[in-house]
């Protein structure tokens, strides 16, 4: 197809509300030797998107300003060193940024091929989650079959894909949430009990279900104000893995309590990866994940899909927490 030299994009104008993205148009992106260039049939939204908007979320040097971590659609042309995505294929991919456009460019390792059955927006609903539940879930906090994890934000992006995995993969899974709905989507979906944080102290509702042994994972999005009780929550040799720090990452804990008990505390951050890193994840995903998807098994929930142009409106439900599950943005058919 021929690639035309303008495209449509969202812009952020300066770092504030929702209301500082607009459309605007720009030069279509050229891959780099390893890079893809992809058209953009959806896009999802997720959280660092809005800490990037506000301008919470750096940019490492030389990527895209455009906000945007994965994408869904068709590549178009591929960078010299690239061979083994073709033009034509369809595939989803974490992005370095630039996913709210019409064309955005994606190192080749970071592809990944639509799970069969999938549409572009379904497609794009999988990168940004199911990279970091495979690194943070499976190869940080080694989750073995029968071991048990506590998820914290079970309705969200994240929460959903880790509950789904864990769950699928032979563990006990536990969640936090802060509605009755959302207690009970997660339910529906792998959890074995659900907790509602705004009602309930989750470390004394999950002891009395596991006891004094506790859990062997706790995966946290929330930081300072849970740190304590994470820990308190973990069992002998126990990991808290920190996927988001939403309220907070300065903690003050007992560090005897992690000596006796030979706790672990760790995390990561996707988007400070490099490139052959990521490329690590999207093969473990593409070995052990995808045949799941394939399978029908452990998708994404798609909450709401927008136009491209009302990407504010998006980040509004984004931040607004009323979602349950993904929300995407529609670029083309």
């Amino acid at each position: 197809m021929k690639i035309p030299e303008q495209m449509n994009f969202i812009e952020t104008l300066k770092p504030g509300g929702p209301e500082v993205m607009q459309i605007n148009t720009g030069v279509v992106p050229q891959p780099k030797d390893d890079e893809v260039l992809i058209r953009v049939l959806a896009a999802s939204v997720n959280f660092p998107d809005v800490l990037q908007r506000k301008g919470l979320y750096p940019l490492p040097p030389g990527v895209s300003p455009v906000i945007g971590l994965d994408v869904a659609g068709e590549v178009v042309a591929v960078g010299r060193e690239v061979n083994s995505v073709n033009p034509g294929e369809k595939v989803c991919a974490l992005t370095n940024g630039g996913g709210y456009a019409e064309y955005c460019v994606a190192p080749s390792l970071q592809c990944l091929s639509w799970p069969k059955g999938y549409d572009a927006v379904q497609a794009a609903a999988l990168p940004e989650t199911y990279f970091t539940v495979w690194a943070n879930l499976f190869q940080i906090g080694r989750l073995k079959k029968g071991e048990s994890v506590l998820v914290h934000g079970g309705a969200g992006g994240i929460g959903i894909t880790a509950m789904q995995l864990a769950h699928e993969f032979g563990g006990r899974v536990f969640v936090t949430e802060g509605s009755t709905e959302k207690c009970d989507a997660c339910l529906k979906l792998g959890a074995e009990a659900a907790f509602n944080y705004r009602e309930t102290d989750f470390a004394e509702a999950l002891k009395v279900l596991v006891g004094d042994s506790g859990v062997d994972i706790v995966l946290d999005i929330v930081g300072t104000p849970y740190t304590q009780r994470n820990l308190d929550c973990l069992a002998m040799d126990g990991r808290l893995v920190q996927v988001s720090v939403a309220q907070g990452s300065r903690v003050g804990i007992d560090l005897l309590q992690v000596m006796f008990r030979r706790l672990v505390i760790s995390g990561s951050i996707m988007r400070s990866r490099t490139t052959a890193e990521k490329g690590q994840i999207a093969s473990g995903l593409y070995e052990s994940v995808w045949p799941i998807l394939d399978a029908g098994r452990c998708g994404p929930v798609i909450h709401k899909v927008f136009p491209l142009i009302e990407a504010s409106e998006a980040h509004r439900l984004m931040e607004s927490g009323m979602h349950i599950g993904k929300l995407v943005l529609k670029v083309a058919d």
